[in-house]
């Protein structure tokens, strides 16, 4: 018999109107119904077409976009905050190393690398993802494309890039860290420089992964995939030395499109980097 202290309220309290249309809204997104357990033959069959309607749409978009610099960091932070004045300038300089620059598409630190990118005279794409507070592009971007599945866009982030440059950032930012550097240690892609921007809000991190290798849980040349630094000219040596001398990058001509196959022109000039052959 429950104690009379503890009996539980006769009515439970009626969910605002607000929440109670989050809630329904949330219900209808494709991630969280796959995610949410087996569904009927039918749904999963439609969650198939739905991630690869997502995987089409930006193998089509971004056919052309050449080798990319993928910036992560965090969506929160506003123009005239340090680090976004950071990325800003970092973005500018890997546009004028002659990447393309590559982020999440939408604000924040994401705006100020697209922003850098398009101030230099670069090119600037991003790939966004649909939450349910409506997360905008930001306008700084020469093409992007929308994700309906997170997975699906962390594909892509990875896909075309030749390094990551990580600017301070929250959950979303460490998981996009985290997956390209698992990515990189078990061979799955290739070993592309990892540089983290901020030595002051990476330190505990940095502490954490010597402790790692303390414990015998990652290998000591585990720690040699990441490159911790304030400084843009040392992050542009890096960029220069193990993406686009360690990968033999050179310009060549762009491919012609094929209209036919829903192909287009990203960008202005007809040069882009390329891995040369010797």
């Amino acid at each position: 018999m429950v104690p009379a202290a503890e009996k539980l309220p006769e009515k439970l309290p009626v969910p605002t109107a607000a929440a109670a249309e989050e809630e329904r809204y949330q219900l209808t997104l494709p991630d969280r119904r796959f995610l949410s357990g087996p569904n009927s033959r039918w749904q999963e069959l439609k969650t198939l077409g739905l991630i690869m309607l997502d995987f089409l749409r930006g193998l089509r978009t971004f056919h052309f976009v050449g080798p990319c610099v993928t910036v992560f960091g965090s969506a929160r932070l506003q123009e005239g905050h340090p680090w976004y004045e950071l990325a800003r300038k970092t973005a500018g300089e890997i546009a004028r190393l002659g990447f393309t620059v590559m982020t999440g598409g939408g604000p924040g630190i994401m705006e100020a690398a697209n922003r850098g990118a398009k101030e230099a005279g670069g090119r600037s794409v991003g790939i966004n993802i649909v939450l349910p507070h409506e997360q905008q592009v930001n306008p700084w971007l020469d093409a992007s494309v929308d994700m309906r599945y997170f997975f699906t866009r962390k594909t892509l982030l990875i896909k075309y890039s030749y390094a990551f440059v990580v600017m301070p950032g929250g959950l979303g930012t460490m998981d996009e860290l985290f997956e390209a550097l698992t990515l990189i240690q078990t061979k799955k892609i290739r070993n592309f420089p990892v540089i983290l921007m901020g030595v002051d809000y990476w330190t505990p991190m940095m502490s954490a992964i010597r402790r790692m290798k303390e414990d015998g849980l990652i290998s000591p040349v585990d720690l040699d995939l990441l490159v911790v630094t304030d400084s843009i000219p040392e992050a542009m040596r890096v960029l220069q030395e193990k993406a686009i001398v360690q990968f033999n990058l050179k310009r060549v001509k762009i491919p012609h499109c094929q209209p036919l196959l829903g192909e287009k022109r990203l960008f202005r000039g007809s040069f882009q980097f390329s891995e040369g052959k010797d």
